[in-house]
């Protein structure tokens, strides 16, 4: 069987994903894409911090639109991490989009 590729909504939650949890200067082409979330693993970090890089890397995303502006929360998810939500409107459908996902505080022994 064929592989299939992702399209519409699920191309773009899977683009801003992929821009969060990027490191820079791992995407040898570009090495100033990514936004490096996953190098709070095992730091000090609050949730506005998390927050504001994931502000300064959204727009980034064409399929993100400017209006109305995304809606970013970053809550405690106890001892293994934080939970973040992420709610903006796609460009090309002009549909609301939410993304989640979880962001370990501690790295794995």
């Amino acid at each position: 069987g064929d592989l299939s590729l992702a399209q519409g909504s699920v191309l773009s939650g899977q683009r801003v994903l992929r821009r969060l949890l990027t490191n820079l200067n791992d995407y040898i082409w570009q090495p100033q894409y990514g936004s490096g979330l996953g190098g709070f693993v095992g730091q000090p970090v609050s949730a506005a911090q998390i927050a504001a890089v994931i502000r300064s890397q959204i727009f980034k995303e064409a399929t993100v639109a400017r209006s109305p502006e995304p809606v970013i929360q970053v809550s405690s998810n106890g001892p293994s991490g934080v939970y973040v939500q992420i709610s903006y409107t796609e460009t090309t459908s002009g549909q609301p989009q939410v993304l989640t996902f979880s962001l370990p505080t501690q790295s794995s022994p």
